[in-house]
């Protein structure tokens, strides 16, 4: 992949997402949740867990509660997603640089060589403890969270946001997913999709690639 600031591009900048995109937390989302859903009774495997994919926690806690054996209070789900967390960022406390996913470094080099704004789009809340962890978070230009915004993928708040805080129009940026709802996200915000996994499942996407080690800014 070139880094050459001469890459031709009508973009002024690129939004990624983060779980799946620069790095893989989804084998410890899905650990901090089997525990919790064992807790409960309630079925969970690796297809399941799928499901949750690109949904904020109170959201995947509401699809692990629908299958449990009892309903639970306000309350009790807030202790849930609390406990949950709290075994997640045990789990994450535990990364490195070397956890960045193949070819997400140098697709952040590219970007910024071509002198492109760069931000993040993560509806996790604990996404600059990930940075922090990777070492990348110097990389991006603005970072939007669960805790910025009020509604979570597949809305398209957090993309607008993220331009807004960017300074630049959302139909000159291009966004990078690995969710569905991501997905559809970006292109509700009005913004160019790419998406990094299954044609498939990102059927929305504008393009869809295989790794980020296949990402071409001048190909958009």
């Amino acid at each position: 992949m070139s880094t050459n600031n001469m890459i031709n591009t009508r973009f002024k900048a690129v939004i990624f997402d983060l779980d799946g995109v620069i790095t893989d937390t989804a084998h410890y989302h899905y650990l901090a949740w089997k525990r919790t859903a064992d807790g409960i009774g309630a079925p969970f495997d690796e297809a399941f867990n799928e499901q949750l994919k690109g949904v904020d926690r109170m959201g995947s806690l509401r699809l692990i509660l629908a299958r449990a054996p009892r309903s639970f209070s306000e309350e009790e789900q807030l202790a849930l997603a609390d406990a949950k967390n709290r075994h997640y960022q045990e789990l994450i406390a535990t990364m490195t640089p070397r956890d960045l996913l193949p070819g997400a470094l140098a697709a952040l080099e590219t970007v910024r060589a071509a002198g492109l704004r760069i931000g993040l789009a993560s509806v996790s809340k604990n996404a600059f403890t990930v940075l922090d962890r990777l070492g990348i978070r110097d990389r991006f230009d603005d970072v939007v969270d669960a805790a910025t915004i009020r509604n979570s993928k597949p809305h398209p708040e957090i993309f607008l946001t993220a331009a807004a805080h960017l300074g630049v129009a959302p139909a000159d940026c291009l966004g990078v997913e690995d969710a569905a709802a991501g997905v559809a996200a970006i292109k509700d915000a009005g913004m160019v999709a790419v998406g990094v996994g299954s044609p498939d499942v990102l059927y929305r996407a504008d393009r869809v690639i295989r790794s980020m080690e296949e990402f071409d800014l001048s190909a958009y």
